[in-house]
């Protein structure tokens, strides 16, 4: 089996693709100093940006987990997401609070895919 990596350095790779699967790291904002919604259309944004380096794209995502610092933020992601999500291809998903790296990020999104 051949494993493919994508966006790596000595501690991780930002994706990886194995026998179609895709699999990306847990992605986090590059706006941390904005709001919850903000920063959840971010790491949406580089989702797609991955998924697209690994022959995929959001309709092919398994699934999601969504970490967020503060569940009072949950509405606010989901507008994000919900304007994000490909209509009929929602996965499978899971939402918890969670102590993040960072103490600014308000959201970390982990997704696996399959290769379109």
């Amino acid at each position: 089996m051949t494993v493919r990596y994508f966006g790596q350095n000595n501690r991780l790779s930002e994706a990886t693709v194995a026998n179609g699967f895709v699999f990306l790291s847990g992605m986090v904002p590059e706006n941390p100093h904005e709001d919850a919604k903000a920063q959840t259309a971010d790491v949406l944004k580089q989702i797609d940006h991955w998924l697209a380096q690994c022959g995929s794209d959001k309709q092919h995502i398994l699934e999601a987990t969504i970490f967020l610092t503060d569940m009072t933020d949950y509405a606010a992601m989901n507008e994000a997401w919900d304007a994000w999500v490909a209509p009929g291809h929602a996965p499978a998903r899971a939402c918890v609070e969670a102590k993040l790296a960072n103490a600014e990020w308000k959201v970390e999104i982990k997704v696996s895919a399959v290769q379109a």
